[in-house]
């Protein structure tokens, strides 16, 4: 069961590949703000997979976040993540993103719990 105050922590190495630069962006070699979002998005997933029943997984739902600092190519950043609120089915996370001391974005990100099986059938139906 998902309950406040479950942690989460993961790093990315910025590549080439999750620059602004290449994927569109911006125009320079740094962190991209949709790559740091994800990275923010796939913490808060993986902190509460562990507690989800069986079938259930959760979706991202609503970001809200700054961007304060760029991260050039080689640096190492890394994510936390922690649930701060449950209601039913919904969970937020107080989320940031770090580069050594510096804090290189922060907010808050919600997710909503799904049954995986339901939910692709709703998909579907969409197609």
């Amino acid at each position: 069961m998902v309950e406040d105050g479950i942690k989460g922590r993961l790093e990315l190495v910025v590549s080439e590949e999750v620059t602004a630069k290449h994927i569109g962006s911006g125009t320079v070699l740094v962190l991209a703000t949709p790559m740091m979002i994800a990275l923010m998005e796939k913490t808060c997933r993986t902190s509460v997979k562990p507690y989800l029943e069986e079938g259930q997984e959760t979706v991202g739902t609503h970001v809200n976040v700054s961007h304060d600092s760029a991260v050039p190519v080689g640096h190492k950043v890394w994510c936390e993540s922690e649930v701060v609120d449950i209601d039913r089915r919904k969970i937020t996370f107080r989320v940031a993103v770090y580069d050594g001391d510096t804090v290189v974005g922060q907010g808050t990100h919600e997710r909503f719990i799904i049954d995986e099986k339901k939910f692709g059938e709703k998909v579907g139906a969409k197609s």
